[in-house]
């Protein structure tokens, strides 16, 4: 077995033809009819992106529900950045890589695709490594489908991980692509600063806090994994995607760019950047109930703990700009 999330063991198998691929086994309580868990399948099929992990099959039989995955060998990025020994292995180059990748997959998901997709669950457990470190986006048991022209919707039922979560998604249910935007601005910095954003503390400050105090201040080195800082690096390329982090994860959504603006600023450093305002949930003081919604199916993210299970805490203490 690879691992158990929430929501299913996954294992590792073999087709007849040698190929290794990665089998999910969902369990019984999933929660999703048989229709609906058949067109869920065969959205994720139609999904081919070399940074989204490829659905290979499934199976539905009785209560028996299978995903067949392509075999991502290195895990998932989580394991590597926030562990004290794995993290020396992912260098800035490797880093910016990943974040590169990850903004390729989110624009063909949002733009690119036969079909307009929000993830609604972007966070590093979800994003897996393949033998040369190149990311796949995975897990879409929580992913919305949109019409082509729709570009935002409304739901009572709010899913994903409290710290990822937009803040207009929390607090009224306003669902849209932003919302994954916010989450990868958060993934950024997590990336960036080699710390989860659930365990960053400094000094009193959450991770976002810690960041735009420092990009305010002209010090936004500060911020960088202590691994990097004596690395060669570019400091340039840091700090711009440091800028972009706090871009992403702006309180008000309208003011956060589109992915295709996001990979722009990430390919070309000649185009001029917006100064970020506020990021959202800064000093938080009051508490928001959310809750959580039972996804149909995963790719297969090893060993995911930050998805909403029955023994999540689902309060979290959030706050408007």
């Amino acid at each position: 077995m690879l691992g158990q999330g929430g929501f299913g063991a996954v294992y590792k198998g073999r087709f007849d033809d040698g190929q290794e691929i990665a089998v999910k086994r969902l369990f019984n309580e999933s929660g999703k009819g048989d229709d609906e868990f058949k067109n869920e399948v065969m959205l994720m099929a139609r999904l081919q992106h070399r940074n989204l992990v490829r659905l290979k099959g499934f199976c539905l039989e009785r209560k028996e529900r299978l995903l067949i995955f392509e075999f991502v060998p290195n895990s998932s990025l989580d394991h590597f950045l926030f562990d004290p020994n794995k993290r020396l292995l992912i260098d800035w180059d490797t880093r910016y890589k990943i974040i590169t990748g990850i903004a390729r997959g989110l624009l063909y998901l949002h733009e690119d695709s036969r079909y307009r997709i929000i993830h609604r669950d972007l966070k590093a457990s979800n994003i897996l490594l393949d033998e040369e470190m190149n990311p796949k986006i995975s897990d879409f048991g929580m992913a919305r489908l949109f019409k082509a022209d729709q570009t935002r919707d409304n739901t009572r039922r709010v899913a994903g991980t409290f710290g990822y979560m937009a803040p207009e998604y929390v607090k009224r249910g306003k669902l849209s692509l932003k919302s994954d935007v916010y989450s990868f601005g958060v993934l950024i910095l997590e990336i960036i600063s080699g710390d989860k954003i659930s365990h960053f503390h400094n000094n009193g400050a959450d991770l976002l806090t810690y960041a735009w105090r420092n990009w305010r201040e002209g010090t936004s080195l500060n911020l960088v994994d202590e691994y990097l800082r004596g690395s060669r690096g570019s400091r340039s390329e840091m700090t711009r995607c440091i800028h972009i982090g706090l871009l992403c994860v702006q309180a008000n959504d309208e003011n956060r760019p589109s992915m295709n603006s996001v990979l722009l600023m990430l390919s070309d450093t000649s185009i001029s950047m917006l100064m970020p305002s506020t990021p959202a949930f800064m000093n938080p003081n009051s508490a928001i109930i959310v809750q959580s919604e039972t996804p149909a199916s995963a790719s297969p993210n090893y060993n995911n703990s930050d998805r909403f299970t029955r023994n999540e805490v689902t309060v979290s203490t959030l706050v408007p700009r």
